[in-house]
């Protein structure tokens, strides 16, 4: 009598997270075999032995996780029948060898998917879904079908590039796709799932120089001056704007997730959710301003700003998302509203705050270290280019001299 069976066992008796094993059976004898599947408590059905689908995940991820579980059960099963009924004597031990040496032979889109879910697992939810974007571009590809790690060679990224390039994919978005890609790629390599072939190196992996987004102190001046009706959402979102460019350009994700502990003897303490880095930002008056405003609408919730409520993970990151949406549509208004040349962002504080500190002659260093940028070189990159009409300015003296 052969049996496979899923079990979900807990990291530790206090922790939420755990990990997917098959207890096997074969006359008598019961063995385990571990998987590299990481799931929390509450996304498993331990009655029904599979994932637990009621909408507190992403439904799509543990769909993929389900049928690579259904997968290694049936793969599993069948090889410990087809054993048993084998004229050769082989040990259980045997056979789950065999089981695990086949199953390192993974395909690159199933690989693909366990990374994705040891990113949701670790709570990085935006990496997560900029992942599952590359793999659903790259299935598309595809065709449906899926390669053997192995199989990713440069003639087949290669190809990805075209197909990209058909599809009037942008140069710096099809370097996004590429550059995903190779990180999930040399993470094989390093578990030693597959050998380095170098696949990536005859596509492009840089970033170009986009449209510069930074804006005129004076576009800063009028937004502040905008009569905008209180507690309102175009009255929040110019705000948070502006608590952006007071606080060295603090990211949207940032603020919408920063608690009220974080302000602490005057200050500003907390991580860069990109980087992992901590910062520390004096309160200055017009900061505290805008804090105060948002007192009562935030006083049951940990949050500074009325953006994110739940303290749930992925709860909190769909809250965000949402936030971040509704923010950028109201600053395009904004924007309109002040007469702005170009659509305003969540990202055009940062550019703003680096560029005007640059132009009061605050030098780089100093300037890299408020940003929390972790060197010079990703600065210069904000300051790479300078507005045209500076250089025609400069251009026209030079013209105006060596006529005279």
């Amino acid at each position: 009598m052969v049996t496979v069976k899923v079990k979900f066992h807990r990291l530790s008796p206090q922790d939420e997270l755990g990990t997917i094993y098959y207890s096997v059976t074969q006359a008598g004898e019961r063995k385990r075999v571990l998987t590299d599947i990481r799931l929390y408590a509450w996304q498993w059905d331990a009655r029904h032995e599979c994932v637990a689908l009621h909408g507190k995940g992403s439904d799509s991820m543990l769909l993929e996780v389900q049928e690579r579980i259904d997968g290694d059960v049936t793969y599993l099963g069948n090889l410990l029948k087809e054993r048993e009924r084998s004229a050769f004597r082989h040990s259980l031990d045997d056979t789950l060898r065999a089981f695990r040496e086949s199953a390192r032979q993974k395909t690159f889109l199933d690989y693909f998917r366990s990374q994705i879910i040891q990113l949701q697992v670790k709570e990085k939810f935006g990496t997560a879904r900029n992942y599952h974007r590359t793999l659903n571009s790259f299935r598309h590809f595809l065709g449906g079908e899926d390669l053997l790690l192995s199989e990713c060679t440069d003639a087949l990224i290669s190809s990805y590039d075209d197909w990209l390039s058909t599809r009037h994919v942008v140069r710096n978005t099809k370097s996004f796709y590429m550059r995903i890609l190779r990180s999930v790629y040399n993470k094989a390599v390093k578990q030693g799932l597959t050998k380095q072939k170098f696949p990536f190196e005859e596509v492009y992996t840089g970033v170009d120089q986009t449209r510069k987004r930074a804006m005129d102190e004076s576009y800063l001046l009028r937004l502040s001056r905008l009569a905008l009706p209180s507690c309102s959402l175009l009255g929040l979102s110019r705000d948070v704007f502006l608590f952006s460019y007071y606080t060295r350009g603090m990211s949207f994700v940032d603020i919408a997730y920063l608690k009220k502990e974080d302000l602490r003897n005057g200050m500003i303490h907390y991580v860069r959710r990109k980087t992992g880095q901590s910062l520390f930002v004096r309160i200055e008056p017009c900061m505290w301003e805008i804090i105060r405003r948002y007192e009562e609408s935030c006083r049951n919730t940990p949050y500074v700003f009325p953006f994110v409520k739940s303290q749930e993970p992925f709860r909190a990151f769909r809250q965000y998302q949402g936030a971040l949406t509704r923010y950028n549509r109201s600053l395009k208004q904004l924007g309109e509203m002040i007469g702005l040349d170009r659509p305003l962002s969540s990202y055009m504080a940062r550019h703003t705050w680096a560029t005007a500190a640059r132009d009061h002659h605050i030098p780089l260093a100093v300037i890299s270290a408020g940003m929390g940028h972790a060197s010079e070189k990703t600065t210069r990159i904000y300051l790479a280019s300078l507005e045209n009409s500076v250089i025609d300015q400069a251009n026209k003296l030079l013209l105006e001299a060596f006529d005279a």
